[in-house]
């Protein structure tokens, strides 16, 4: 399905077991040879079980090409993160809605550039409770491995590639 800048889409996460994750909208910004670019306003209502938050700054969000498995945000000026990477199943689209299965492991860029993997325990927990398969895991760790060495050492996408979406997003929003 065809999108243009401008178009609404949502983001549908879930955890293994189909149980409920992160919600929210957005818009449709383009494409490059990184994947498919998501923009999200400041104010724009996250939701998911137990929690919503309402973001004070633009972020923009990269659905990666070539069947990657992760989902990547970059805040744009007054966030309190740089760069947020979901590690997941390989997001799809259906329709206007990203779809994909968040297995806890992220990768996160602190504003002074410090790097970090979060929530590691939480996905060894996991594994043992929910019976993630061998694959899964292993997909995980790879790409948990494969988007740390990028983002610390600023690789395409994580070398300024979101700038370019987060000027988008503002034209959008300014009309």
């Amino acid at each position: 399905m065809p999108r243009e800048p401008g178009d609404p889409i949502r983001v549908e996460l879930t955890k293994w077991g189909d149980r409920p994750h992160w919600e929210f909208d957005g818009l449709f910004l383009g494409s490059d040879e990184h994947g498919d670019w998501l923009g999200f306003t400041a104010g724009t209502l996250m939701a998911r079980p137990g929690m919503e938050i309402r973001p004070a700054n633009h972020q923009v969000g990269l659905v990666p090409t070539r069947g990657a498995a992760f989902l990547a945000t970059f805040h744009g000026p007054g966030g309190d993160k740089r760069t947020y990477v979901d590690m997941t199943s390989v997001p799809s689209w259906d329709g206007s809605v990203v779809r994909a299965v968040d297995l806890d492991l992220d990768v996160v860029e602190e504003l002074d550039g410090t790097v970090f993997v979060d929530d590691e325990d939480e996905f060894a927990e996991h594994q043992v409770l929910f019976g993630y398969p061998r694959e899964v895991v292993t997909l995980a760790e790879v790409t948990r491995d494969s988007v740390l060495a990028a983002v610390t050492a600023r690789a395409a996408p994580f070398d300024g590639s979101a700038q370019r979406w987060l000027e988008v997003l503002d034209e959008l929003v300014r009309g």
